[in-house]
């Protein structure tokens, strides 16, 4: 399922706000429904994400104004198991950066 990016102006702050469902057709407004926060895992905490949390994690439906809108994209939904991180195994093979001795050049 896709989601869908959505920047605009709020309270002259640039704000990054993540939905399910965009409608576009009224004629003056972005209807951005089913609105994505993700959840921070970490201790550190974002000011800015903590502001959007407060005032749109609980927001059903927001209409925002099309001169406020700089950009809308629509982007793969990150795994639902997981944080959307793409984590390689690490693996040490020894002795890769040793010379061969037999080796003659």
């Amino acid at each position: 399922m896709p989601l869908f990016k959505i920047y605009f102006k709020w309270k002259e702050k640039d704000v990054e706000l993540m939905a399910r469902e965009l409608d576009m057709t009224h004629p003056y407004f972005v209807s951005i429904k089913d609105i994505v926060i993700p959840r921070s895992g970490s201790l550190i905490i974002d000011p800015s994400q903590d502001e959007i949390r407060k005032k749109f994690g609980d927001t059903r439906h927001v209409m925002i104004p099309f001169q406020t809108v700089s950009l809308i994209e629509e982007v793969a939904e990150p795994d639902a198991g997981g944080d959307g991180s793409k984590v390689m195994p690490f693996q040490v093979v020894e002795g890769a950066d040793e010379k061969d001795e037999d080796v003659v050049e």
